[in-house]
């Protein structure tokens, strides 16, 4: 018998996988060009930011008053602590990469808008060493986040091609 997530928990899985490797690919973008649309994808990419991050709080919340189905009974050990700390990590990620983030345009003095015309208060103190470092930090967190992400996508088809079993289905 499969167990499945709860409607609201795929939705916000398949939503917040789109909205996260968006986030992604217009970072490694926005970094690495001198285009004139640099500003217009900065802007794309902090107003996403902040939606992953309300989001990333509604799954929690909804993670933590619905249970989750159960990994497959037969599932070594070693697969089974894979999984919970792979979930674990990107929780964490989904909130820290944002904060982060924040954090870093408000060391470095620059205006916190989203959507073109809403501005966020800076949640860190101005300061140049600051930002340099949370700078690196954002980065080094988004290349985890990706790794993550890799890893996740390897189990989840582990599971469906060889292992066979309602894994993926569960989510879909």
């Amino acid at each position: 018998m499969t167990h499945y997530f709860n409607g609201l928990a795929r939705v916000l899985h398949w939503l917040m996988a789109l909205l996260i490797l968006t986030m992604l690919f217009i970072g490694i973008g926005m970094v690495s060009t001198v285009s004139p649309r640099y500003y217009e994808l900065l802007t794309v990419h902090r107003s996403i930011g902040i939606v992953v991050l309300v989001l990333a709080a509604v799954r929690l919340i909804n993670r933590l008053l619905r249970p989750v189905p159960p990994l497959p009974a037969d599932l070594p050990g070693w697969q089974r602590f894979a999984a919970q700390s792979s979930h674990l990590m990107l929780y964490v990620l989904m909130f820290a990469l944002p904060l982060v983030g924040w954090a870093m345009l408000s060391a470095g003095g620059y205006p916190i808008v989203i959507f073109g015309s809403i501005p966020l208060p800076p949640i860190a103190p101005h300061g140049d060493q600051l930002f340099a470092v949370l700078r690196t930090s954002h980065s080094v967190l988004a290349f985890l986040l990706f790794a993550i992400i890799l890893a996740h996508l390897a189990a989840a088809l582990f599971h469906r091609l060889i292992r066979q079993d309602d894994v993926l289905k569960s989510m879909t």
